[in-house]
Formats: structure tokens, C-alpha cells, sequence
């Protein structure tokens, strides 16, 4: 007798799932953003007691739309601002499925040939958009916080353990890999007006300790800081650590795929100096969330601070290229076939499509920072950077608190449904921040995303 796993049937279920994710993407202008519930309430929906007997499938679907759908954020939404959130793309759902279905662990190339091959291809794509190095090694990870850890753990490896020098503008996942990893400590360099990581700072900086007789190991510099959008000066930032000496990484988790786009790409001279970067094409390739990926220069330091043996992975009969084990330059062992959606996204759209995508973002952003200046009762807190905005509700006349305002400016706001922001500081003041990271987004959004703005402000 075949028992309940044998008996499901792909090709009914894979039907009505094809159907419902289809309509689901049909829907996204028409839903709502969030809905407001609690923890509790969403426990209940989900039935919390462990099932002793199955069910079919279209009672689970049902389960899917009317709970999980309906009371998730859509990050897929063309007014989904909040964060740096991946918004998915349709040929990445087929791909999520056909990866599901062979299942590869892509622990070397004698688990998954192709999918190792795959990969090794998609990283080199990765390095060519953004202009590093066709000879620096790459893998992909689960996000831009692995790729920061698995960046200083090389660092590590080849520079010591020593301070790292960083802005206040820098992903907190720096710090955060610092001190797993026992590195620092962790030194905040000034920042310039423009909130870019001053050089003469970081000299200064650098200098103070070497004088204290420390020996610095990293600069931590960011392609398009999470906060602003703000891009370091890479190449005076890499001339200072090659004078001393020191790492340079590049988080360009957030940034760095912006590089595709002719009118942001000469913020990135100087990225291919750095001796690592993180970038995330779940995010500006619009990938499933998973799908980050860490470049070296120098795929020895990488080696040297992950490579390890025991007899159950050792590689018999195989040498060269076949021989290859993602588990020397990286974290993890148990590894998914990231590389399919992203083959198959570039493979079914080509890097122009991409690009223009990329493009329009920024287009976007800074078009909604053109509708701020010319409000009233709206201001810039800092220059649209890259595809991030950052501002503030300042009705004339006020004296109160302003961060408490745009506080409930933004709760009200969340809450109608229509447009989504998150927030941030910028020099201590709270701002209402969006990033345009949406193929969907179009001049229109922003202009809606105006008008709820104004309607949240004025209905307090």
C-alpha cells in the first residue's frame, strides 16, 4: 500500500499552487499591506495542535490564503517601502520548485556537478555587474549578515584579530561579526556632511592605534549604507587601507547591484580594491530571500579561515575542479541550490532588463525626493542616496516634539494598508525612510505614497 507521501500528486498540487501564486501577483495592487492582528490570533488560525491525520491539499491552500496571505506583509506590493526587501519574481517561484524538487545539497561539485558549475557561473556574473575581479573566488550564502561573518573571518585569518574601523552609517552585522568573531575593538570613524566615511578620520584613526601599539586588521567601508543609501569613497578609503596595511570589505549587501546602472555607476570606483564584498541579489536582482553572496580577492585567506576534514567528506577519486568543496570557503556544509532562480532570472531576462530595472528604481527615489522639496510641511533630512529616501513631517509653526510626531505619522501611516515606510536616524533625528527596490514601482506609487503620507500627518 502506498503510503500518504507517495500518493501526492505533483501535478494536481502544482496546478493549484501555479494558480494561486499567479493570482496572487495579479492581486498585490489590490491588497491591503498589512493587516493589524496579534501573536495570539494568528496562533489560532494556524490551529496549533500537532495533526494526527492528513489532509488534502485544497484545505491547505485555503489555509494559505486566508491566513498566511492575508495577514502577512506584502513585500511584493509596489508600495512596499519599508526596509531593503526582496519583492520576488515569477521565474523564481518555477525555479524554487524544480530546486525543491531534485533537492541538490550543494556541499562540492561531487554532490551537485551542475549546481556547483551553476554557481560558480552566477558568481562570476555577480563580479562582472559589478565591476570586480574575474579572478577573485565567490560563493553564495544565505544573506548579507553571512556574507560580512564569512568576509572577516578571512580577515581574520590573514590580518589578525585587531581593531576594525567602521561608520555609525554601516550595517550593525559588522559589529555584530567583530564580536563573534573576537575582533576589535570596533572603532566608529567620522563621517563627512554627506554621512560618507571620512579618510582622514580613518588615517587618524588607524594612526591613534598603532601609536597605542595595537595592530589594526579591517575597514568595514559600505556600497549603500541600509540607513541612507549612502556610498563610501571606496577608492580613497582602499589607497589608505593599502598604506597601512589593513583589510578592506565592502558591504554592498544593499548597494553594490546598483552598479549595473550607468547613472550610479561611478559611485563604485574602487569596489574592485576591496579585498571582499557582500552583496545580496535578494535584493536588488529581486531574488527569494537566501540568495546573498560573498566575493575574495584572495580565495586563500578564505580557505585559511574555513578549511577543514574529516574522513565523511573527504573527496576520493577526484582532483582538480572535481574536486572542489564549498565548505573550505565558507560557514556551511548543508547548502541549497541557490544559484537556480538567480540562472534563471538573468538567463530569462538578460542583464539589460535588469539594469533598466535598477535604474527606474533610482529614477524613482529620487523623483519622490523632488515631490518632497516642493511640499509644504515635508522635508529631505539627507540626499536621496542610491534608491533610499529619508525624511521628515514638519508642520510650520510646530514646537513640540518632532520625533514623537513622525513616530505616529508613521504607525498611521503602516496601518491604512496603502503605503508601507520604515524609519531610521539621520543625525539624530528620526526620519521616515523608504527604499525603492520594486520592479513594479512606477512614478504613480510615489505620488500615492505622498498623498498617504500627507493624509497620516494631517489626520493626527
Amino acid at each position: 500500500m502506498q503510503n500518504s507521501l507517495e500518493r501526492q500528486d505533483l501535478r494536481e498540487i502544482g496546478h493549484a499552487a501555479v494558480e494561486w501564486a499567479a493570482a496572487y501577483y495579479d492581486s498585490l495592487r489590490q491588497r491591503r499591506l498589512t493587516r493589524p492582528t496579534t501573536a495570539a490570533a494568528v496562533r489560532a488560525m494556524l490551529d496549533p495542535a500537532l495533526p494526527r491525520e492528513g489532509c488534502d491539499f485544497s484545505e491547505l491552500l485555503q489555509a494559505i490564503d486566508g491566513v498566511v496571505a492575508e495577514y502577512s506583509r506584502h513585500n511584493a506590493h509596489p508600495r512596499f517601502f519599508g526596509y531593503v526587501a526582496s519583492p520576488g519574481v515569477a521565474v523564481a517561484s518555477a525555479a524554487a520548485l524544480i530546486a525543491a524538487t531534485l533537492n541538490i545539497n550543494v556541499t562540492g561539485w561531487r554532490s551537485g556537478p551542475v549546481a556547483a558549475e551553476m554557481e560558480h557561473l552566477t558568481v562570476g556574473w555577480l563580479k562582472e555587474m559589478i565591476g570586480y575581479p574575474a579572478d577573485a573566488m565567490g560563493l553564495l550564502v544565505s544573506g548579507g549578515s553571512m556574507a560580512n561573518l564569512s568576509a572577516l573571518a578571512a580577515a581574520r585569518a590573514v590580518r589578525g584579530c585587531g581593531p576594525v574601523y567602521t561608520t555609525e552609517e554601516t550595517h550593525f552585522s559588522i559589529k555584530k561579526a567583530a564580536r563573534l568573531l573576537g575582533m576589535g575593538p570596533v572603532r566608529i570613524v567620522a563621517t563627512d556632511s554627506s554621512l560618507r566615511m571620512d579618510p582622514a578620520a580613518l588615517t587618524r584613526a588607524i594612526g591613534h592605534d598603532r601609536a597605542a601599539g595595537l595592530a589594526p586588521s579591517l575597514v568595514a567601508a559600505s556600497a549603500g549604507t541600509a540607513g541612507t543609501g549612502v556610498v563610501d569613497p571606496l577608492a580613497e578609503i582602499a589607497r589608505v587601507a593599502r598604506a597601512h596595511d589593513l583589510w578592506l570589505h565592502a558591504d554592498g549587501a544593499y548597494g553594490a547591484l546598483a552598479a549595473m546602472a550607468p547613472s550610479a555607476r561611478p559611485l563604485f570606483a574602487g569596489i574592485a580594491e576591496a579585498d571582499s564584498v557582500s552583496l545580496d541579489p535578494h535584493k536588488w536582482l529581486y531574488l527569494p530571500v537566501g540568495t546573498g553572496c560573498v566575493l575574495y580577492r584572495d580565495s586563500a585567506a578564505a580557505r585559511a579561515a574555513f578549511s577543514d576534514t574529516a574522513e565523511y567528506i573527504r573527496v576520493i577519486g577526484l582532483e582538480h575542479d572535481e574536486a572542489f568543496a564549498f565548505w573550505d570557503y565558507g560557514p556551511e556544509l548543508s547548502r541549497p541550490f541557490r544559484a537556480l532562480p538567480l540562472w534563471m532570472l538573468v538567463k530569462s531576462v538578460g542583464a539589460k532588463a535588469l539594469a533598466d530595472c535598477i535604474e527606474e528604481n533610482l529614477a524613482s527615489a529620487r523623483y519622490f525626493g523632488e515631490l518632497v522639496s516642493k511640499t509644504e510641511d515635508l522635508e529631505l533630512l539627507t540626499p536621496v542616496g542610491l534608491s533610499v529616501f529619508c525624511f521628515r513631517y514638519h508642520p510650520r509653526g510646530f514646537l513640540g516634539d518632532l520625533d514623537a510626531l513622525n513616530e505616529r505619522v508613521l504607525l498611521r501611516l503602516q496601518q491604512s494598508g496603502s503605503s508601507y515606510l520604515s524609519n531610521t536616524k539621520v543625525r539624530g533625528a528620526f526620519a521616515l525612510r523608504g527604499c525603492v527596490l520594486n520592479f513594479r514601482t512606477t512614478r504613480r506609487d510615489m505620488e500615492i505614497l505622498l498623498e498617504d503620507v500627507i493624509t497620516a500627518a494631517r489626520s493626527l
